[in-house]
């Protein structure tokens, strides 16, 4: 599976938003004949994240909650909530709150004292039983501490990243192909 670096999209909703920080991680999706939309594929975002990432994250909560940040709560009934998951705005799973929703887009994150940040996922359509999948995330620095928050948290970002989307992208298909039989 190809994953690249590109820039943010100019079909994202986030492209018109202000920030200090961007980056864009894109790759292909075979979806065959089922239909894949925004819903879809966060409801993957949230349910097939690798382990070691599990693990940095509740790192991060322990670490984070010192200095008063937000912190994901543990989440019960995560299959229950992931059935029942909409993309709808103001839906929250974990620390990610659904900010906004098309067809082809759902836009998550959070606002914190130290700063904001929104994560696209966003799809093309490249041919008919083919899409793109594109994660692209900003920040917006609230003071000094958010900015060294972030560049502390930058390296591991782009490691997380591009292995959520060869996750989400495994995830899709594999739904795909199982919905298929």
């Amino acid at each position: 599976m190809n994953i690249e670096k590109v820039y943010l999209p100019k079909e994202s909703i986030l492209a018109n938003t202000n920030y200090d920080y961007a980056d864009s991680y894109k790759s292909e999706v075979n979806h065959g004949a089922n239909e894949v939309d925004s819903v879809a594929v966060g409801k993957a975002f949230f349910s097939s994240s690798p382990k070691w990432i599990t693990y940095l994250f509740d790192l991060r909560n322990r670490l984070v909650s010192i200095f008063g940040l937000k912190t994901s709560d543990q989440i019960k009934d995560k299959e229950e909530i992931l059935n029942n998951f909409k993309g709808n705005p103001g839906e929250q799973l974990g620390l990610f709150k659904v900010y906004s929703k098309t067809d082809n887009e759902l836009i998550l994150g959070e606002d914190d004292k130290h700063l904001d940040f929104r994560v696209s996922l966003l799809l093309d359509t490249i041919a008919p039983s083919k899409r793109s999948l594109t994660i692209s995330t900003i920040v917006k620095y609230n003071n000094r501490f958010g900015k060294l928050y972030f560049l502390l948290v930058k390296p591991f970002h782009k490691l997380i990243v591009p292995a959520m989307l060869k996750e989400i992208i495994k995830h899709i298909e594999m739904e795909t192909t199982t919905n298929i039989k």
